[in-house]
């Protein structure tokens, strides 16, 4: 050991001590994501209101962290939540598991599942990092209408999964604004 080792310690310590402080300000200005950053799942809508989700339960299958319980049920005339012949009626995904690799996303047949750009889930009670069905779906936008209601896009389901936006886009019902509409635009 030098005897001018403690003076170059203190030369390390006395030229950053004047320079600026590197700070984030992180609760007060939130820091904008990528667009593509996978962050909380969302569970989408077809234009008319209608669920995407199908109850298939693909996305629990693939999550290798055993993060998401699906339960599908069974849609009537008298009460449709989504156009096929199921429904994810039961929909949880648990946080305290869930490690954000989008392999769900990659599974869902029907594009129903996404994930947004929303990054704050930290919580300080366990129960509030279980996201039920109502946490995760979509908001309802204008046109659109709060399930059970009959299918407005067209006859079966067929209408909905092929020609869902162009039949929308004739009838006047507004785009389906979810994560999926940025995927379809960038694959043009």
């Amino acid at each position: 050991m030098g005897m001018f080792d403690p003076i170059k310690g203190f030369g390390v310590t006395f030229s950053t001590m004047f320079k600026k402080v590197v700070t984030e300000e992180y609760p007060e200005v939130k820091k904008i994501p990528a667009p593509r950053f996978h962050g909380r799942h969302q569970l989408n809508r077809h234009p008319d209101g209608l669920e995407k989700c199908v109850g298939c339960e693909l996305c629990a299958w693939a999550c290798p962290a055993d993060a998401i319980f699906v339960e599908g049920g069974d849609n009537t005339e008298d009460a449709r939540y989504s156009p096929g012949e199921r429904y994810g009626r039961n929909y949880q995904i648990n946080y305290l598991r869930c490690i954000g690799c989008g392999l769900c996303i990659e599974a869902c047949p029907t594009r129903a599942l996404t994930m947004t750009n929303e990054y704050e889930t930290a919580d300080d009670n366990r129960q509030d990092l279980i996201y039920t069905k109502e946490d995760l779906l979509a908001p309802l936008l204008p046109g659109m209408e709060q399930p059970p209601h009959p299918m407005r896009l067209g006859d079966d389901e067929q209408d909905y999964y092929v020609r869902g936006p162009e039949l929308a886009r004739q009838r006047g019902i507004p785009p389906d604004q979810t994560v999926e509409s940025g995927h379809e635009e960038a694959a043009r």
